[in-house]
């Protein structure tokens, strides 16, 4: 797909005071949306609809990006908020294909982008799976819409809607793969998933269950199974609260030092400053969608500094 920065702008961007959108080149000459309002800034590429920051107003950068991250037409990057989809993890059936699906490596369609009455900003970008290259429809040839509405301001809210247009049912599976920035991921934890069973990747997916909140002290991959309600993250400086809906699995991923340095963009000591909770579809929790219907993934991340037992 062929972006013109001056065209997108002419037709999106907006300055009203102290609400603005533009378009640029961003790293690697990949164009981004930068967006200000009264509530929040952000930074959101084309390429795979990704938020590379979001910042409210009297916070730190919730969003963390490696120092090493690479940035390049068709490849993913370390951090953000990468969109898995259209399946999460390797392909059930082919192990040649990309893992976490396409959505994160494609540039996406700007629809709109609109300064709302509550000072917020709302950007929906749209992918159409038969206007792929043929690689991609290869790996998915169902005829697929997958529209992605952002909402940027004191909260940050992320919506995913997958429409069916086939004439056949299929199943999705899907994950908003956020990267959180924490202040040190050894001192943090997940609130809200005590009792719930989960998979250990790291343990050959053994089925566990979950004792207290959820620490990091080693390499941490797993799949918390029929998770729909909020979680917390508190680094002992703020709560990151997670409120989803249509999202029935939590993975919660940090590599710890020996797989980081093996990673490469992880960046000198990266790990100990992410911790990756992700609202997702996954392992048995994947979507069916008849023809001609949708599937939407919401969340909505917020900000407060209230201890937290």
């Amino acid at each position: 797909m062929t972006l013109n920065i001056e065209t997108l702008n002419q037709q999106f961007s907006f300055q009203n005071g102290a609400h603005s959108l533009s378009f640029k080149f961003g790293k690697g000459d990949i164009p981004v949306i930068e967006i200000k309002n009264e509530q929040a800034s952000a930074t959101i590429s084309l390429q795979g609809a990704h938020v590379l920051s979001w910042i409210p107003h009297g916070e730190e950068q919730v969003i963390w990006v490696s120092d090493d991250a690479k940035f390049a037409p068709g490849k993913s990057v370390r951090g953000g908020i990468p969109i898995c989809w259209p399946w999460f993890g390797p392909h059930e059936t082919n192990s040649s294909f990309q893992a976490h699906g396409f959505a994160r490596t494609v540039m996406w369609q700007v629809v709109s982008a609109t300064p709302l009455s509550t000072g917020e900003t709302r950007v929906v970008f749209k992918l159409e799976t038969d206007q792929l290259d043929a690689d991609s429809q290869a790996m998915w040839p169902s005829a697929t819409t997958a529209e992605y509405y952002l909402t940027i301001g004191k909260t940050l809210t992320l919506e995913l809607v997958t429409t069916n247009n086939s004439d056949q049912a299929f199943t999705v599976g899907q994950a908003l793969h956020t990267y959180f920035k924490v202040d040190n991921v050894a001192n943090t934890r997940v609130i809200g998933l005590e009792g719930k069973e989960y998979l250990d990747k790291t343990d050959g997916f053994k089925c566990k269950t979950q004792t207290g909140p959820v620490t990091i002290s080693e390499e941490v991959d797993r799949v918390y199974v029929q998770t729909p309600d909020d979680v917390i993250i508190n680094d002992g400086k703020r709560n990151i609260v997670i409120r989803k809906k249509g999202s029935h699995s939590t993975v919660v991923w940090n590599p710890w030092q020996v797989v980081a340095e093996k990673m490469g963009d992880l960046g000198k000591d990266g790990y100990l400053k992410m911790l990756c909770v992700e609202s997702a579809n996954a392992a048995e929790d994947t979507v069916t969608v008849n023809a001609g219907e949708s599937c939407t993934l919401l969340v909505n991340y917020e900000i407060n500094s209230a201890t937290v037992s």
